[in-house]
């Protein structure tokens, strides 16, 4: 789903960057893979879903709720800024959304629910144009398709004790020592990973924040 107003033109520059409000590694990378100048600054949201509350429509709720919290930070620090850009990566399966696993031993649970099937990655995030930082100027949600093999409970086991899944959700990470597990991936590989790359330059093109693509630049903004 992807929803677009008019773009107003402010171009994001080492001195005016992206804020990323979010502080996911996995997203700070894949920004800074794409050289597009940013600065971190996170949004102390809770997170938690509601009882029997529906994958996309969690998405929908918890994104703009992110937004808004990193617009006050960037507004109470007076950070300069071109806009902000906001995420929420979900791991979905029998239409349940799997969280970060509580300790090793929920690691393994979780990714016994995953193994031998196929599961659902959705990323919502949402971009915002300077001055309206609270205001999301477009939002879109990305699915993928993640199919993981078979395992024993010995994989699993010596998986989960890596430690690398305990701060992701789904408890594995696809672009570690998790991709042993994974035999098939549909759609966007960086979604899955937590910010679906393509699509995001594909709308700071679209809301004006870049004139063009690929640009010049470090990446993170000093």
């Amino acid at each position: 789903m992807r929803i677009l107003l008019a773009a107003t033109r402010m171009l994001l520059s080492q001195s005016a960057p992206l804020i990323l409000g979010s502080a996911s590694p996995r997203r700070r990378d894949i920004l800074s893979s794409l050289r597009i100048p940013f600065r971190v600054v996170p949004a102390a949201v809770d997170e938690s879903a509601e009882a029997g509350e529906d994958p996309a429509r969690y998405l929908v709720r918890i994104v703009p709720d992110k937004l808004a919290g990193s617009a006050r930070a960037v507004i109470a620090s007076s950070i300069g800024a071109s806009g902000i850009v906001v995420a929420d990566t979900i791991v979905v399966v029998d239409g349940e959304i799997l969280g970060k696993p509580r300790d090793r031993s929920h690691a393994e649970e979780l990714l016994i629910r995953l193994l031998g099937r196929t599961h659902d990655v959705m990323t919502r995030y949402a971009i915002s144009v300077a001055p309206r930082l609270a205001e999301p100027r477009l939002s879109r949600t990305v699915e993928s398709r993640v199919t993981m093999r078979s395992a024993g409970p010995d994989e699993v086991e010596r998986y989960a004790a890596t430690g690398e899944g305990l701060d992701k959700a789904g408890a594995y990470a696809a672009q570690g020592i998790g991709a042993f597990l994974i035999s098939r991936i549909e759609g966007s590989f960086t979604n899955v990973v937590g910010l679906p790359a393509c699509e995001l330059v594909e709308d700071l093109l679209a809301t004006g924040l870049l004139e063009s693509f690929p640009i010049s630049g470090t990446g993170l903004a000093e």
